[in-house]
């Protein structure tokens, strides 16, 4: 299984590619959204998206309606800690525009891993 990660925090992302590569998954990682559709285009066999919601250049809502949009076979793990708002709305939120999963920062290796299994 192919996924990218896509969060503009070096630290989660590097967190979360550690947790994939060591359980066998073939990852690609990128900190913004316009990246992230250069290497969807790039790499047709990506069967999974986990991305951020709150993003400085583009934030995880609009890319998930676009890959939805463009890549419906996709699944998508959307991921918040949270900011203006509660991590939980961020989440109902991108829910509502198509993710597959949601997850709460922080979230543990067992949690990450469960999630993708059950997509």
């Amino acid at each position: 299984m192919k996924i990218l990660v896509i969060d503009d925090d070096d630290a989660v992302l590097n967190y979360i590619r550690e947790i994939l590569r060591h359980d066998g998954f073939n990852v690609l990682t990128t900190d913004n959204g316009s990246t992230a559709f250069e290497k969807l285009a790039r790499n047709c066999d990506v069967t999974a998206v986990i991305t951020d919601i709150i993003m400085p250049e583009e934030e995880g809502i609009e890319i998930i309606k676009k890959i939805k949009s463009e890549h419906p076979h996709i699944k998508i793990v959307a991921i918040s800690g949270g900011g203006k708002m509660s991590p939980q709305s961020y989440l109902q939120l991108a829910y509502a525009v198509g993710a597959d999963a949601t997850l709460r920062k922080p979230f543990g290796h067992k949690e990450l891993l469960n999630t993708l299994q059950n997509l």
